[in-house]
């Protein structure tokens, strides 16, 4: 396996190989990325589906099936918060999504292979530049793109994430390559790969325990979390979803779509397919087989695959290399560890916060389901896998 088949590198993981600063879409995109820089104006009038509900539709089918891949994700950051603001954007959300908005969002959404609202990708790991082009993908010389509101509190959260995508370059390549070392039966280079993979998690916990410092967790629960929530399960939405007008396929029925979440990041399930760790049957384990379908089709791919490929547990599991077995087990722990630093988080953003805003309820994670009763349960069953 070689990250580059997935269009993915050692240096940016799953963080897109371009930049969007450097994307120029045609000039039909002239209005809607006019929206789009002037969201958190739009959204500050208290009326956003008054000025989106005037956006022309650009009839862009035919465009998104045929034009670069780089431009239609950049066109699917803009849309997709335009999306999002107009449904969260004022005190009760709408029962339908217009034309001029559902027809171009499922067009971008079809090209890309995935749903037609916020996913990750479009809110994290392609909505991002460096300010400086020959420093480093760092905290200190990155900015988010397209935002809500904007301000410290929403930037910081994604370039957090931003950060964290970037270091977690490191697993994946050495993931991909623990396949064909284990196969080998190299356990010399399989300790030095696990080792490094030790080593960037660490810098990954740093990364993390930076996010206090620019996001407030009354800001992000109040001002930033409203907007990136979904469809499905939402009590909000009355009649169970959202009608996307002018899409036939739908039949003018309410579409449950998932919202953007942490879980669609695509490092944890890397980590369980290289480590081969199981879940027993629940309905976060539920929800996040759902929830594949919602990333980017190569990193589905690139998962699928290492999952199908890994015999890494066997190898080392067989093994008497006591040095082997300690550096496996702790890649394991560190997943482990990371999910718990995701439970100390979402209690003290999520779960500590009052919610009165539509939609936002503290006890239901952004993509539908209680997450943190299913959290622990899944932190515990990834510990309990140490060989």
């Amino acid at each position: 396996m070689e990250l580059s088949d997935y269009g993915m590198s050692r240096e940016r993981g799953y963080l897109s190989h371009y930049e969007i600063d450097e994307i120029e879409l045609p000039e039909q995109f002239d209005p809607i990325l006019e929206a789009a820089s002037n969201l958190s104006a739009l959204l500050t009038t208290g009326r956003i589906r008054h000025w989106l509900d005037a956006l022309p539709d650009p009839e862009i089918s035919g465009w998104a099936a045929t034009a670069p891949e780089e431009e239609v994700r950049t066109a699917m950051v803009h849309y997709s918060f335009l999306v999002q603001a107009y449904v969260w954007g004022e005190p009760l959300p709408p029962k339908h999504l217009p034309a001029n908005l559902s027809r171009p969002m499922c067009a971008l959404a079809d090209r890309l292979g995935q749903a037609p609202l916020l996913p990750y990708s479009a809110y994290v790991l392609d909505n991002w530049y460096r300010l400086d082009k020959a420093g480093p993908i760092a905290l200190e010389n990155i900015a988010m793109h397209q935002n809500f509101y904007g301000g410290a509190d929403e930037n910081w959260f994604v370039l957090v994430h931003v950060a964290i995508e970037a270091e977690a370059g490191v697993l994946l390549d050495n993931a991909a390559r623990l396949v064909t070392v284990a196969q080998q039966g190299d356990e010399a280079e399989a300790t030095r790969l696990l080792r490094e993979m030790d080593a960037a998690w660490e810098r990954i916990y740093a990364h993390f325990a930076r996010m206090p410092e620019r996001c407030d967790p009354y800001i992000y629960f109040h001002r930033v979390r409203p907007y990136i929530h979904g469809w499905a399960n939402n009590p909000a939405l009355v009649d169970g979803g959202l009608v996307y007008e002018g899409m036939d396929r739908y039949e003018g029925k309410p579409q449950a779509f998932r919202g953007q979440t942490g879980s669609q990041s695509s490092i944890v399930p890397a980590m369980d397919a290289l480590f081969q760790v199981g879940h027993s049957d629940d309905p976060l384990r539920q929800f996040l087989d759902e929830l594949h379908s919602y990333r980017p089709v190569e990193h589905r791919r690139f998962i699928e695959d290492l999952a199908a490929q890994s015999t890494l547990r066997a190898f080392v599991t067989a093994s008497d290399n006591a040095e082997l077995k300690a550096a496996f087990n702790a890649c394991l722990e560190q997943s482990t560890r990371f999910r718990t630093r995701h439970l100390e988080y979402a209690a003290s953003y999520i779960n500590k916060q009052a919610g009165s805003i539509a939609g936002n309820d503290p006890d239901v994670g952004t993509g539908g389901t209680p997450f943190m009763k299913y959290l622990k349960k899944h932190r515990d069953e990834n510990r309990a896998q140490l060989v």
